[in-house]
């Protein structure tokens, strides 16, 4: 295969590039890529590509040609997460790189799931292979935000996302609006099916009557995520269709049919009881679409991890629904064409 040079971070970066690949589409089990190298030469790679379906080290065993097994006691095999130590719908890695006696393991970051957290490289250690971890720690953390945030904070990524013209409004005179061009709505829906999931309250799904699903391009939907005590919204809204699977919170009852989960939740102390729900339910991220007054909530609960906010700097609307209050500076800023997208990281849970 590739000839390159002997560098773990070389190699690991190798294996967070791998594993992107699959964005969105390994719910809940998290994003990993992995390369095994004999004498600086990749004799195998491959990354977890679904739940349910053979992990990132097994697919790189699996691709080393036949003329190439023969190295496997003498090679390195890279992962960018810990090799998993459980059975589940498939088994544990670790027995695997035990089994196959690679020389030396090189670990990206840790995993802290029950299940693994330490125990994946214990049963390497114990079975005589060389084990080194924690090489680009943070930028496999960051691959897996949300697998980590998930486990650690026992609640889904949060990611805040609204338009707003220059003057700080959602809508003109209380009514939708086109806010944003065409190339930030390709990158909306892009970012919907790398989630697991989207949120909006009544209002929205009253005014806008939102499908909230990827229509720009090929993906994923999302599971849709509404906020709806009363039971207000019709069952004719897109939000009801079955081009998703949809969950409804509300004060009134629980339901379960097909596609659509109803979960009754008490008004007071919602967002929290909303948030372990989702862990039950194993949802790993969150896109909040709004609107304002479900978007503040997050806000002034420091409930959220990443937020975009996409703002049309040639638009002023005069009058509307206001912004949410948002007193961040944003680490960075792009533009698409005539929307500037600001992005905005919550490091007080740093």
């Amino acid at each position: 295969m590739l000839e390159v040079r002997n560098d773990d971070e070389f190699y690991i970066q190798r294996c967070i590039e791998l594993a992107e690949k699959a964005l969105g589409k390994t719910y809940p089990n998290p994003l990993v890529g992995s390369v095994i190298v004999h004498n600086d030469r990749i004799i195998g790679e491959g990354f977890h590509k679904k739940a349910g379906e053979p992990h990132a080290e097994i697919n790189a065993i699996n691709s080393i040609k036949d003329e190439d097994k023969h190295l496997i006691p003498e090679s390195t095999i890279y992962v960018s997460l810990e090799p998993c130590a459980h059975f589940g719908k498939t088994p544990p890695c670790a027995l695997k790189i035990k089994e196959l006696g690679f020389k030396k393991v090189v670990i990206g970051a840790m995993d802290s799931h029950d299940k693994v957290n330490g125990k994946g490289k214990k049963i390497i250690t114990d079975a005589g292979i060389e084990v080194v971890s924690s090489v680009l720690e943070n930028d496999c953390r960051k691959l897996n935000k949300r697998f980590f945030t998930y486990h650690e904070r026992k609640r889904p990524f949060i990611i805040l996302k609204w338009a707003q013209s220059t003057d700080g409004f959602m809508d003109k005179d209380f009514k939708p609006i086109q806010i944003s061009n065409s190339l930030s709505k390709q990158f909306v829906h892009q970012m919907r099916s790398e989630e697991h999931s989207i949120l909006i309250g009544k209002n929205t799904a009253l005014h806008d009557n939102p499908s909230l699903t990827v229509r720009e391009i090929e993906g994923r939907n999302p599971i849709r995520i509404l906020i709806d005590f009363n039971l207000e919204v019709s069952q004719d809204s897109n939000i009801h269709n079955d081009e998703a699977e949809t969950i409804i919170f509300n004060s009134v009852k629980n339901f379960e049919d097909k596609n659509l989960k109803l979960i009754k939740v008490e008004r007071e102390n919602s967002l929290n009881q909303i948030l372990e729900k989702l862990y039950e339910l194993q949802i790993q991220s969150v896109i909040i679409e709004g609107g304002r007054f479900t978007l503040q909530e997050f806000i002034n609960q420091n409930l959220w991890d990443e937020a975009l906010i996409f703002k049309n700097p040639n638009l002023n609307l005069e009058n509307g629904t206001k912004a949410p209050e948002f007193n961040f500076n944003p680490k960075k800023t792009e533009n698409l064409r005539d929307t500037e997208v600001l992005f905005f990281s919550n490091t007080s849970l740093d």
